[in-house]
């Protein structure tokens, strides 16, 4: 197994095809294309308002041999779903339905009594559950009290060039580490910016969608991995 893991997201192969109804692009061929081309893993949000992803495209990833990451809100109808589903794994991000894309991470803290039943339940179902949440100490201490064994940190405000943010994350990952967490890492990250985070030791894995599918516009999905990649091993074996 690769000590630093590469996830795809496809929901905006979803929304490309959804903007103009039919079968094309087709976000399930995209996932394959990327397991073909060695990608660790598949995520797919489904959201609320069916905006990118589908009830059908889930059920059709979940057949592909390589692990769906189920990104959900911590609603009854998600979890009800994503307990039929079983996907390898389920990682509950806040969701507001005018938001362009996630905004922010999960309120472990503030919400914990309403994502403790949640989590019991995908977690009894087989399901590996994540919290996606910001670099916070109050936030990681909150996910493993919940029982969910892996975050992926919010790197939205680190891509959007906030100083010190790159510092934060560090340190949150390692607090993740000393509490029993696997720490993932996602949101906003491009050729430009993966560097400093692939090179984190206590980053496990990396869930990139909206740049790798939007630069396969201009390059091609295959090679767009390839180079997503070989950044991400050039940071992590020091070459960044």
């Amino acid at each position: 197994m690769r000590a630093l893991r590469l996830g795809l997201n496809v929901d905006h192969v979803a929304t490309l095809r959804n903007a103009r109804g039919g079968l094309h692009p087709d976000p399930v061929a995209a996932a394959e294309l990327a397991i073909a081309c060695g990608v660790d893993g598949i995520t797919a949000h489904l959201r609320e308002d069916r905006r990118h992803i589908r009830d059908a495209d889930l059920r059709r990833l979940r057949a592909l041999p390589a692990p769906l990451n189920m990104e959900m809100a911590a609603t009854e109808e998600m979890v009800a779903i994503a307990c039929a589903l079983r996907p390898h794994a389920a990682c509950l991000v806040p969701e507001r339905r005018a938001e362009v894309t996630t905004e922010g991470g999960l309120d472990a803290a503030g919400q914990s009594e309403a994502l403790r039943p949640a989590i019991a339940r995908l977690s009894a179902a087989g399901i590996r559950v994540s919290l996606f949440v910001d670099p916070d100490p109050a936030q990681l201490a909150a996910a493993a009290a919940l029982g969910a064994p892996v975050v992926e940190l919010h790197t939205g405000a680190y891509a959007n060039g906030r100083a010190g943010e790159r510092e934060r994350l560090a340190a949150a990952a390692r607090h993740a580490a000393s509490l029993g967490l696997e720490c993932h890492a996602g949101h906003g990250l491009n050729f430009d910016n993966v560097g400093p985070i692939a090179a984190l030791p206590g980053v496990r894995e990396l869930n990139i969608g909206h740049f790798l599918i939007g630069q396969a516009v201009f390059d091609g999905l295959g090679p767009v991995l390839a180079r997503m990649r070989a950044l991400m091993d050039a940071a992590r074996e020091g070459g960044h």
